[in-house]
């Protein structure tokens, strides 16, 4: 019985000792990975952003830009039939235009230059009796155009204001048209001859100036021409006298640009 008994107690004792080691063996394990898994968390670092660059900030901009135009033609002399027309009024029209431009920067000054393809639409109104019908109702007769041209600007400008998304500036530079006489659309009404056509210098030189507004990409701006040449090379007619004749001894007519433009685009 003794024998049984100290063979119980000593039982006992040896699992409760295996229990204890078994224990500590299961824990450490889960410490380790617990260990492991923290460093590996703190190894993750975040990604960097792409900063957007603006207009201001580069050397080179593209650009397009679209808009209207009215043209008011400056009329420095209109003979008919030998009658000086002194009172002429302007009645405008309203093209356009749109336009291809660069723009070189250099801090706050640029060189900016334009490629336009512009249809100008305009109308005189005058009394052809002039002076000598001042007794009489009077006639009036009109001169309606339609000029297509293509436009080269070279412009100098300056920015007021160049700070961010925002940029103003001052412009001005000469200006080169080219006329596109088959596409042209010229009317003569009630001038007294018959078949009138007036034929248009191809080349013209004149100036320009305006103000830019740019407010990051979006671009508009505001400006001003005008011509330095008469843009009327000769005016023929049928006679009614004779005939099929033509004749260009009655009518002299020079006519020059002034042009308001506005156009909006997009500046990159």
């Amino acid at each position: 019985m003794k024998r049984l008994l100290a063979f119980i107690i000593c039982s006992c004792a040896v699992g409760s000792i295996f229990s204890q080691e078994t224990d500590t063996l299961t824990t450490v394990p889960s410490q380790q990975h617990v260990t492991v898994w923290q460093q590996d968390e703190t190894v993750v670092a975040p990604e960097k952003k792409k900063t957007h660059r603006l207009p201001n900030q580069h050397k080179v901009n593209v650009g397009f830009r679209a808009g209207f135009n009215s043209t008011m033609y400056q009329v420095s002399s209109l003979k008919i039939s030998g009658i000086t027309i002194d009172d002429v009024q302007n009645n405008y029209k309203i093209g356009y235009a749109g336009t291809l431009f660069m723009r070189f920067n250099i801090r706050k000054h640029f060189v900016q230059p334009e490629v336009s393809y512009t249809i100008s639409r305009g109308e005189i109104e005058f009394d052809r009796l002039g002076k000598h019908g001042t007794d009489v109702e009077p006639q009036y007769a009109f001169l309606r155009s339609t000029i297509h041209s293509i436009d080269v600007p070279v412009y100098y400008g300056y920015s007021l204001v160049k700070e961010g998304p925002y940029n103003m500036s001052v412009f001005a530079g000469p200006k080169l048209k080219y006329i596109r006489t088959r596409k042209n659309d010229i009317e003569f009404e009630n001038f007294g001859q018959q078949d009138v056509v007036e034929e248009l210098r191809r080349f013209n030189v004149g100036m320009a100036a305006g103000v830019s507004v740019s407010i990051s990409h979006i671009y508009f701006d505001f400006r001003y021409e005008q011509g330095f040449n008469n843009l009327t090379k000769s005016v023929t007619y049928t006679d009614a006298t004779t005939t099929g004749g033509t004749s260009s001894g009655d009518i002299s007519f020079k006519r020059r640009d002034n042009v308001l433009s506005f156009s909006l685009g997009v500046i990159f």
